[in-house]
């Protein structure tokens, strides 16, 4: 099938794929009365006399806003708020699909830090919860932690986060078909963006031996002047050994590699000297880092990547709905690491020990009770 075309053909037909939906019949006088004025009166007082109670009378507890200035949209770049309306549409359609959450797309015109950190603050009080989205790296670091300072909902961008997180599970399955240790691993990260650095700082926060993140120069040392405030940090808790040169460098010898980079970068050699039983998940989009076949022929043991089209695609859907579901469940105020590790883990233990294979270490978007296990462990997790 022809994706984009039938995509194009789809968003004509239904002019996007969201709409608004009344829970309640408006048929009568009695009805509006009810529904608008004056009825409507009394659970704006009670509101006003206790703020809790917007979560009683409103849809806050189950509204999330799909917040994007259209910046870095999954691989077209920065083409704006306007032309990123289809993404965040879809987004929106996920979360309804997948959760039963209803979300809104907001996609900016603006792409300034502050303009957007008060935007998202502004229309807060409607929200039970924020997902940005498509947010070029540095800004983004810097927009949700300024936003998540000034808000008392959670505030989460899916492209670090989730990506992290269904990464993470990944790795949990693929280590118990290798039967190496996490403590143990050399993991080589191309790109060292948003996603990157949400995947290595995950990883060392449950124990992973020695991560080196990959710029497109090459390994990210503490010791290297060229690099912004946003790589200092990522190399301040990673390449312990100062490993530098290229990504080709890094790659001997190492146990893992997770690409969240460019296409065609990683060749059969680089994966041959690698550890043996590696685990290789090159997951750019379309086209992945190294194609999946070349890379089984290189040696590797496991592999998965972005796509549907291969085994063990490593997709967000796996994680965000989920996530938030259970966030908004527990009236979360952000969604802690501790949150985010609890997901992985469901995640990964939806396969159980007779389906886990090398061609199955993470299910998929439409297995059943994905976003509800997470949820459940996702509400446990959450701690004031």
């Amino acid at each position: 099938m022809d994706y984009y075309k039938e995509s194009l053909k789809m968003h004509e037909e239904y002019r996007g794929k969201m709409e608004v939906a009344s829970k309640v019949p408006v048929k009568n006088k009695d009805d509006l009365s009810t529904a608008y004025t004056p009825g409507v009166a009394e659970p704006c007082r009670k509101i006003n006399e206790n703020p809790e109670d917007v979560y009683k009378y409103t849809n806050k507890s189950n509204t999330v806003a799909v917040i994007s200035d259209g910046s870095a949209v999954l691989g077209l770049g920065n083409i704006g708020g306007l032309a990123s309306i289809p993404v965040m549409d879809g987004k929106s359609l996920l979360f309804k699909e997948f959760a039963g959450i209803d979300a809104i797309p907001i996609c900016l015109e603006t792409q300034d830090v502050e303009e957007i950190v008060m935007i998202a603050k502004n229309i807060a009080p409607t929200l039970g919860g924020i997902n940005l989205e498509d947010i070029a790296a540095p800004r983004c670091f810097e927009i949700e932690r300024k936003l998540q300072e000034q808000v008392d909902i959670p505030v989460f961008h899916d492209d670090q986060h989730g990506t992290a997180v269904v990464v993470t599970a990944a790795i949990f399955n693929s280590l118990k078909i290798v039967g190496k240790k996490m403590e143990d691993l050399k993991v080589v990260i191309s790109g060292a963006g948003a996603a990157g650095a949400a995947i290595a700082k995950m990883l060392l926060s449950v124990g992973a031996g020695d991560v080196i993140v990959c710029d497109r120069i090459g390994p990210l040392a503490k010791n290297d002047d060229r690099l912004t405030p946003a790589k200092e940090e990522i190399a301040r808790i990673t390449n312990h050994n100062l490993v530098n040169g290229t990504l080709a460098d890094a790659l001997e010898g190492a146990d893992v590699f997770i690409g969240v980079s460019a296409p065609r970068i990683v060749t059969e050699e680089m994966v041959a000297s690698m550890a043996d039983d590696a685990i290789v998940l090159p997951m750019s989009n379309p086209e992945p880092e190294i194609m999946p076949d070349l890379a089984k022929k290189a040696g590797a043991r496991v592999v998965g990547t972005g796509r549907s089209d291969f085994p063990n695609q490593i997709n967000n859907v796996l994680a965000f709905p989920g996530i938030f579901k259970g966030a908004l469940a527990a009236r979360a105020k952000r969604i802690t690491e501790d949150m985010k590790i609890a997901a992985a883990r469901a995640l990964a233990d939806i396969i159980n020990e007779e389906e886990l294979c090398e061609e199955y270490i993470i299910p998929s978007a439409f297995h059943p009770g994905v976003a509800d296990a997470i949820a459940e462990a996702v509400a446990a997790a959450w701690k004031e």
